[in-house]
Parts: C-alpha cells; structure tokens; sequence
C-alpha cells in the first residue's frame, strides 16, 4: 500500500512537472512574443510597400505567425538543453526547468526538434524563402550561436544578432521573396545593428555571473569601458541607417533616425555621470523603447 501511494505521488509530480507552465519556461515564451512582433513588423511593411491589404493576407498571416513561434520556442528549447552546464551556474538561470531537476532535459531537445520541424513545415506551407529563413534563424541560433561561438569567442554576440534579425525577414518573404529588396536589406540591417547594444548592456548587467560561467562576452574579455565604447560606435551606425527607409516610408526612416538620436544621446550623457550599472539599465530600458515603438510603427503602417 505505502508503495503504491509513493507511486501516485511520483505520478502526480510528473504531471506537474511537465504542465504548461514549465513548457513556457523550456521555449521561452517571451522571446516568442518579441521575435514573433519582429515577424509581423516585417510582414506589415512588405504589405505596405506592395500595396496588399492586411486582410487579404490574414490566412497565411496566422500560419506564418505560428509557424515563427514553433521555430523560435524549439530553437529556445534546444538552447536550454545545450546549455544546461552554463544554466546551472548564472543565477538568472538556474531555475530553468532543464537546469533544477523539474523534467528530464532530454525532453527539452525533443520537444524543440519537434516545433521546429512543425514550424518549417508550416512556413513551407505558405512560402519556401520564408522556410529557408526560418531554417537559417534555426541554424545560426542553435549551430553557429548556442553551439560554436558563445562559448569562443567575443563575436558570439554579433553571431546571435543574425539569428535575431531573421524573424522580420521570415515575415517579408512570407508576402514576397525578393529579400534583397532595400526595404528587406533595411530590416536586416536596423535589427542586426540594433542588437549587440541591447546585449552588451545585459551583459554588463550580468558581468559577475558571466565571468563564473566563463562565457566570453566582450565586458567579459575587453571590459565594461571597451564595451560601452562599442555601443556607441554600433548607435552611430545604427543611426544612418534609419536612411535605408526614406525612399519607401519617410515615417519610419525619421522615427528610426529620432529614436536612435536619443538612445545615442543618453549613452553619451550617461557615459561618465552614471555608473556602469546604471548606464547599462539605461541602454537596456532604450533598446526595449526603440525596438517597440519602431516595430508598432511598422504594423501600424499597413493599415495606412
């Protein structure tokens, strides 16, 4: 009798372990959020240049959308696996699910295989670019990110910002495939270059706990006045960019060149007044404002 109430329990505990709420921490449901608006942005401006109405489009819109999702949350799933040695020791980290004991991490690897299959099938549904740009977010996150840089070298941060550039590039091929049009190149361009500010300021953020895990990011290597000499450089670049949209959207280039200009600003002003961890609190919460309104901008846009 005590044995089999000892099993039920065991039993009970299983189920609790794999409920929705830890399958949203081992995909990282935020980071769908985030990558899945990118996504939309850069499908509402290729309806936009091209002229199509957003309902016109609605079908393979939500097929797009839940394909990127699956694609995003499986490369997160397998990432968690992968890193588990790494998760153990970040204190931000060590409650993931593959990390604590919560599920068996192998779970985590299938469960991100199969979305992702599931994802590109989706995609390939309704485009085969926006597939094969799925499948290159996939394979630079998971190979060229998770698996050879991030642990080598200072550039894995420039290396992971590839694979965060493609979700808005999944969404223009889903409507067109020429993603060599300047409108696409311009989207590859702003979020390539948005990204290592926004990560070297959680870097910074996280300087001891990366340094106990050996991960090399560049305040790591190169120290915090090297890396916030950096973000500036990237800003400034960042900033003419914004020129890539005025041909096709005056709204967006002027925005993308004003809000720039200001995240600019404030890492100047903050260079030497705030302290290393206050400036990087301010880069992060400026990367997060810049990258929202931008991308609302975009959705907006089409319905215009």
């Amino acid at each position: 009798m005590k044995n089999t109430e000892m099993m039920l329990k065991d039993s009970i505990s299983m189920k609790e372990n794999y409920s929705w709420k830890v399958i949203k921490l081992i995909i990282k449901t935020g980071i769908i959020k985030s990558n899945s608006l990118g996504m939309l942005a850069g499908l509402c401006l290729a309806l936009y240049v091209y002229d199509i109405g957003f309902v016109e489009k609605l079908p393979i819109i939500l097929i797009s959308l839940i394909g990127t999702a699956f694609v995003v949350g499986g490369s997160g799933a397998i990432n968690n696996y992968y890193d588990r040695d790494i998760d153990s020791i970040m204190k931000r980290t060590q409650s993931r699910p593959t990390v604590d004991g919560t599920i068996n991490p192998k779970f985590a690897l299938w469960l991100g295989i199969v979305l992702v299959a599931i994802g590109l099938g989706l995609l390939l549904s309704v485009s085969l670019m926006a597939a094969f740009m799925g499948f290159l977010g996939f394979a630079f996150y998971v190979f060229a990110y998770t698996m050879f840089t991030k642990r080598s070298t200072i550039y894995n941060t420039e290396v992971g910002s590839i694979s965060g550039a493609m979700p808005p590039i999944i969404g223009w091929a889903t409507i067109s495939s020429d993603i060599f049009h300047p409108v696409a190149i311009g989207l590859f361009v702003f979020l390539f270059l948005w990204q290592p500010p926004h990560f070297y300021a959680i870097a910074i953020r996280r300087l001891d706990e990366y340094k106990a895990a050996k991960v090399p990011m560049l305040p790591v290597v190169k120290g915090i006045f090297r890396t916030k000499v950096q973000t500036l450089v990237y800003l400034v670049i960042l900033l003419f960019a914004s020129f890539l949209f005025f041909p096709f959207s005056k709204t967006i280039a002027f925005s993308m060149f004003g809000l720039s200009l200001l995240w600019m600003l404030l890492g100047i002003i903050g260079f030497k007044k705030f302290d290393d961890l206050k400036w990087a609190n301010l880069m992060f919460a400026s990367s997060l404002f810049h990258l929202t309104i931008l991308f609302a901008l975009m959705i907006i846009i089409s319905f215009t």
